[in-house]
Order: C-alpha cells, then structure tokens, then sequence
C-alpha cells in the first residue's frame, strides 16, 4: 500500500479532476431545468447560492472548494456546477407524462424567494424535455405547437436520439429543447441533456463579448482617425503642431488603447475559449442531418460563427492599433532626433567658421605683431646707435637701421612661430 507520504500534495486533486463533473441519470420520461448564473470572478456567490438552495430543504452544502454537487432533494434532483465566470443549476424531474411536456417545468420545485436572489445574474434560461417515442417528422404539429417561431433546428445525434429547438427565448423568458430517445443506449440520455446544456450555456458565456466588440468598434475608429492625422503631420515640412504637442497626443494614445486591451482582452480571449467548448460538445453529438431543417452544427456556423469572428476582428485591430501606435513614436522619435543632430552639425559648422576666422584674425594680428615689434627694436637699435655717434663712433645710423630692418623682422616673426609651437606641443 502506497503511503500518503509519498504522494505529490497535489496528485490526488488532480486524479479527480477527470472525475469532475459526472453525467446526471436520466431516463425518460424526464423534464428538466437549466439556469446559468453569471457571477463574474466572485467565486463566493456561486457557493452561496447552492448553500442557500440546500438550507431551504436541510441538506448539508457542499464544501467551499467544491466544483460540482449533485442530490436528489426527492421531488427533484439537482446538479451545481462552479465554473470561472458563472455557476449552473440543472433541475430534473423524471416519469412525468403530459400532453404539454412544458407545461409543468421541473423549475417549480426551486422555492420563489431563492429564484428571486439571482435577480438580474441569469444569463440562460432552458427547459428540456426527454421522452421516448419514434422519430418524428420537422413537419408534425407538435412539433410546430412547441416550436412555433422559425428556424426550427433538428438532427439526430449519438446514434439514438434527436434534439429538436428553436434556439427562442419564449414569452416565459425560458428556451425549449425537446430530446428524444429513439434507441440510446443507458447513460446517454443523460449525456445528452448535458451536452445540450452545455451548448447553451456556454455559446451563450461566448456572446458575452459580443456587446463590447461593437462597443470597442466606434472607438477604435476614432483612434485610428487620430493616428492617421498625426501619423501625416509627421511627414510635413511645416508641421501644424510642435514635435512636443504629437509626442504629448500620441503618448496619450497609447494609453486610451492599452487601457482599451485591458478591459477587453479577457473577454476576447475568453470568447474564443468558450466557443472552442461549444464546437467540441456539438462534434460529441455526432449528428445525423434530417431533411428539411438544419442541425446545431449548421445553425451555430451561420449565427455564432460570424459574432466570433466580429470579436477577433475587434481584438486584431486593437492589436494592430497598439503597434502603429507604437511604430508612429519611434518614427517620431526618429525625426527628432535627426532634427536634433542636424542642429547639432550645423552649430558644429558655425563654430568651425567663427574658429577659422579666429584663425585668420590671430595670423593678422600676429602680422601687426611682427611689425610693431620690430618697429620698437628698430628705435631702441636707433638710440643705441645715436648714442654711439655721439661717443665718436663712426656710425651712419641711417644705413645701420635699413641693414637691421629686415634681420629684426626675420628674427621676430621666427620667435613667435618658435612660441606658438611650443604652447601647441604642449
């Protein structure tokens, strides 16, 4: 025997989740209730519900963590179920037989002043009928007393059985299917009823975001118009608004659309979950056309197909969106900052002139050094000179000067390129 010890913590929740959920027993004559009660993400609400539901009649209610629970209260049996988004309620009556299978719904067991706490929180609403008999034409006036609004939906499924519906919310706020045994096997019926419920509920869960696809479209397309304007401004050479003012817009715009991807990415992603449930139980009912009406599967590809593509639409455009948005700043960005280096190289430019001519008035002013230089050489060399003719000397200090003149102007200029060097090599 495997000790409990050894076992992962988690090993034997996950061995029963296969267990979750178990088809309910039904054989017909049977009558049954189905109500989905949107509860958003409050995972409390739904156990509060069955809890308040099993106080009515002194049963013990499930645990808190419990996912599913089924019981039979005697006049009627009911399986919970606790899902992320909503929790369901199915009610089943067998061995009632009349003329008007709707008549009498096994609803009427649920006691009125717990019917009245899910108040604005049901999202479906079905009866169901199960009986047995042969198969029945799209044309019988039963069929057309139970069904009486177009289109009527048919098939035969699993290999035995037929559903017959109209997919209406009646004047009673409920939807009616009419399941028929014609040869299924012990189970199935159940299975069935289920698989139904399942359907309808969960395409129902899908259309959820239907409302805020249509809702999200007008805005997409005034952002859209919005990044348009600024994405052509941009390429302007005079631009109606300053770099700053479309940076400060498109900033702004990528907040409205990320705010946009985060109230409604849930819903997108959780649509396409959903529907992928609903194409997964409509292929377990393996139907059977009957001529003349349509099945679930053709009924569900002309009506539901289209609303989920509408949401893909809307969920790739804001996708789309946020990328443009996010292209348009870098190529924003971009411009500024080619705007700025070009400012940058031409006040380069500018101080490499205004050092040029620094340049050029530094070799001018070293040409004016060079004479007033040698000009005061030249006089202190004339005092000398005079001061030796009045020793006696025989100097012509005229002839003296015009000899030093060009000697002090070569040595002058040759000592401040000299000095130059010298303060450059440093």
């Amino acid at each position: 025997m495997l000790a409990n010890a050894l076992n992962h913590p988690q090993r034997l929740v996950l061995a029963a989740e296969i267990h979750a959920r178990p088809f309910m027993i039904v054989r017909a004559p049977a009558r049954a209730s189905h109500l989905a009660v949107y509860t958003g993400l409050d995972a409390t609400r739904s156990h509060r519900l069955i809890e308040a539901f099993c106080e009515r009649f002194g049963v013990a209610p499930p645990s808190d963590k419990a996912q599913h629970f089924v019981h039979d209260f005697g006049h009627v049996q009911l399986k919970w179920e606790r899902h992320s988004e909503f929790c369901s309620f199915t009610f089943v009556e067998e061995g009632i037989r009349s003329d008007d299978p709707f008549a009498e719904p096994a609803l009427r067991h649920a006691p009125s002043d717990w019917l009245e706490q899910l108040s604005g929180s049901v999202l479906v609403a079905c009866h169901l009928v199960v009986e047995s008999g042969e198969p029945l034409d799209f044309q019988s006036p039963r069929l057309k007393a139970m069904f009486p609004a177009p289109p009527l939906v048919g098939s035969q499924v699993i290999s035995g059985g037929e559903v017959w519906t109209d997919f209406q919310v009646g004047p009673d706020g409920f939807s009616r299917f009419l399941l028929r045994d014609v040869g299924l096997r012990e189970m199935q019926a159940g299975r069935l009823v289920q698989r139904v419920c399942e359907i309808e509920t969960y395409r129902m869960m899908a259309l959820l975001a239907l409302p805020v696809a249509r809702d999200s479209a007008a805005a997409l397309g005034e952002m859209e118009q919005e990044l348009t304007e600024l994405s052509a401004t941009i390429g302007q050479p005079e631009r109606p608004y300053s770099d700053a003012k479309v940076l400060e817009r498109l900033s702004s715009l990528a907040a409205r659309v990320e705010a946009m991807s985060l109230r409604t990415n849930y819903r997108f992603s959780a649509a396409q979950a959903y529907y992928r449930i609903v194409r997964a139980r409509i292929a377990d009912l393996r139907e059977t056309r009957i001529e003349g009406v349509p099945t679930i599967d053709e009924f569900m590809e002309r009506r539901l197909a289209p609303a989920m593509e509408t949401c893909v639409s809307a969920a790739s455009r804001q996708e789309t969106l946020a990328a443009k948005v996010g292209r348009t700043d870098d190529l924003l960005r971009t411009a500024a900052t080619l705007a700025q280096e070009q400012h940058n190289q031409r006040i380069l430019e500018q101080m490499n002139r205004s050092a040029q001519q620094q340049l050029q008035l530094q070799h001018a002013v070293e040409g004016l050094s060079v004479v007033a230089i040698t000009y005061y050489t030249l006089g202190l060399a004339g005092y000398l000179l005079k001061a030796g003719k009045g020793f006696g000397l025989p100097v012509n200090v005229d002839l003296s000067l015009g000899i030093m003149m060009p000697i002090a102007c070569g040595l002058t200029w040759f000592g401040l390129r000299r000095l130059h060097h010298r303060i450059s090599k440093h």
